[in-house]
C-alpha cells in the first residue's frame, strides 16, 4: 500500500514525521510523492499561529479531494492541529479517517490499518509521555544533515504561545538514546546534527537535576562522522557558563546560537511572560560576543504585541540597529485562542503589526547586507548542498547558516564536488543574504 506523507511546520515536527515514516516502512508500507496514486495520505500538521493553522486545514481539504479523483482510501491527520482540535477535525472534515495526537504518533501503523478498513480512529495518549519507537528514522533532509530532537514540550508559559497545551510539559530525551541516534544518523551519512527542542538550554534538568546540554554536546562531539553540531532555540536567560565554554572550545560545535528574544522593551517582555529584561539581553549578547568572537547570533521578534506603542516599536528598532544581529526574523503577532495574550486589551490592527514587522525587516536587511560585505576576503569551511544546473557552481553553507532558514554560499569551481563534502572556500562577493566564493 502506497503512502504519501506531508510534513508541515517546524523541524521538531519533521523529526516526528521521520519516525512515523520509519514505523510505516518497517511494517511493509511503501511511499510515493504522487497524490494520484497514493492509497493513504498522512498530513503531519502545525497549529502554532493562524497562518500555520490555515495552511494545515487547506492542505487537508485539498488532499481530501483525491478520494474522488485518485486512489485515496484513507486520510490521516497527525501533529499539533490534531492535538489541539481532536474530534473537531473528523466532524468538520468527514473525509478524514483518523486523527493522532502529538504524544501518540507511535500509533501511526494502527491508525492506518484501521482507516483502510473503513474505521474512524482517534489516537490520543498522555500528553506528558515521551514517545519511543522501535524503528529507525527515515531521513528526509537529503542525507548529509539531520535534526536531533533532544526534548519534547515546554515548561515556559509565554502568554502568546499555545505550545504547552499541544506538546505538554518539558521532558528530556535520555542522553544515551540521543548518542545512539546520533551514531545511527552518522552511519547513514549525516555530517551535521542540528539540535532542536522547544527549548534546548534546559536539557536534562528533569532527568539529571541540572542543565546538561554541555555534557550532551561533549558526548555528541565524540561521534565519528559528525563534523558540524548546531544548536537551536536557546532561551537567553537559560544560557549558562559551561554551555558557553563548551561551544567555544569544541571544534565540531558551530559558533552559532539561535536565541529567540521576541522583544526588548521591559513592559512588553513582562506582558509576554518572558523571563528577561532589556539589560539582561544586552549583557548576554555582549558576553557571547566577547567569549566567542566569531559567534553568529540568530533571533526572532514579535511585532505588534497587544498594547505595543509607537515608542516601544521605535525602541525595538533602535535595539535591532545597535545589537546588529547576524540573522533575524520577525513575526507579526498572532492572537491564539486559549492564550492569555489573546484576551489582552489594546489588540493592534493587522496592518499596523505588518507595517512594524516590515520596518524591522528592512532595517535588518541593511545590517545583513553590510555583514555580508564584511565577509569578503575571509576563508571558511563549507558543507556542499548541491550543484547549480548547467553551471560550474555549487551551493554550500558555512557554520554561519542553518539549512532552510539562513543563507548560502555559491562556490565557483571546475572541480567535481559531492553533496555533503566539506571544502575550504574564500568569499569573493555577497549577494543580498547569500555569499559568493571560490574553492581553495
Amino acid at each position: 500500500m502506497k503512502i504519501l506523507f506531508v510534513s508541515l511546520g517546524c523541524d521538531k515536527n519533521l523529526t516526528n514525521s521521520e519516525e512515523m515514516l520509519g514505523l510505516l516502512y518497517k511494517n511493509g508500507f511503501t511511499f510515493t510523492d504522487n497524490e494520484e496514486e497514493a492509497e493513504v495520505i498522512v498530513v503531519n500538521t502545525c497549529a502554532f499561529i493562524n497562518d500555520a493553522k490555515e495552511e494545515s486545514i487547506n492542505t487537508i481539504i485539498e488532499l481530501a479531494e483525491y478520494k474522488k479523483t485518485g486512489s485515496l482510501k484513507a486520510l490521516i491527520v497527525t501533529g499539533c492541529l490534531a492535538e489541539r482540535y481532536k474530534s473537531e477535525i473528523i466532524k468538520e472534515i468527514p473525509e478524514v479517517d483518523a486523527v493522532i495526537g502529538t504524544s501518540a504518533y507511535d500509533e501511526i501503523v494502527f491508525a492506518v490499518n484501521e482507516a483502510v478498513k473503513g474505521k474512524k480512529t482517534e489516537c490520543y495518549k498522555d500528553l506528558n509521555r515521551l514517545v519511543e519507537t522501535d524503528a529507525d528514522r527515515i531521513i528526509t533532509t537529503g542525507g548529509y544533515y539531520a535534526h536531533l530532537k533532544i526534548a519534547e514540550g515546554c515548561n515556559k508559559r509565554c502568554t502568546y504561545c499555545i505550545i504547552p497545551k499541544m506538546r505538554g510539559n518539558y521532558r528530556s530525551v535520555p542522553m544515551e538514546k540521543l548518542v545512539k541516534e546520533a551514531e545511527y544518523l552518522a552511519a547513514k551519512g549525516v555530517k551535521e546534527l542540528i539540535l532542536v527542542a522547544q527549548e534546548t538550554t534546559v536539557y536534562g534538568i528533569d532527568l539529571y537535576g541540572k542543565k546538561s546540554l554541555h555534557i550532551l554536546l561533549d558526548k555528541l562531539c565524540e561521534v565519528k562522522g559528525i563534523e558540524f553540531i548546531r544548536i537551536m532555540y536557546c532561551y537567553p536567560e537559560e544560557i549558562y557558563d559551561e554551555l558557553i565554554y563548551t561551544i567555544k572550545n569544541q571544534r565540531k560545535i558551530c559558533k552559532y546560537i539561535d536565541m529567540p528574544i521576541q522583544h526588548c522593551n521591559d513592559e512588553i517582555l513582562k506582558k509576554m511572560g518572558r523571563k528577561t529584561g532589556k539589560a539582561q539581553l544586552i549583557n548576554m549578547i555582549e558576553r557571547l560576543r566577547k567569549e566567542i568572537p566569531d559567534i553568529i547570533l540568530r533571533t526572532t521578534l514579535i511585532s505588534g504585541f497587544p498594547g505595543e506603542t509607537d515608542e516601544q516599536h521605535e525602541e525595538l528598532m533602535e535595539f535591532v540597529d545597535s545589537m546588529e544581529f547576524d540573522r533575524l526574523g520577525v513575526f507579526a503577532y498572532s492572537p491564539e485562542e486559549d492564550t492569555v495574550a489573546a484576551e489582552m486589551d489594546n489588540q493592534i490592527e493587522e496592518s499596523v503589526k505588518e507595517d512594524r514587522r516590515d520596518e524591522i525587516m528592512e532595517l535588518q536587511q541593511e545590517i545583513a547586507f553590510e555583514k555580508g560585505d564584511s565577509m569578503i576576503g575571509r576563508e571558511f569551511v563549507a558543507i556542499i548542498e548541491g550543484k547549480l544546473a548547467d553551471e560550474n557552481a555549487y551551493v554550500g553553507r558555512t557554520y554561519m547558516d542553518a539549512p532552510g532558514i539562513d543563507g548560502n554560499i555559491f562556490i565557483t569551481t571546475d572541480e567535481e564536488i559531492m553533496t555533503g563534502d566539506f571544502v575550504r572556500v574564500k568569499v569573493t562577493g555577497s549577494l543580498e543574504y547569500d555569499l559568493i566564493g571560490e574553492l581553495l
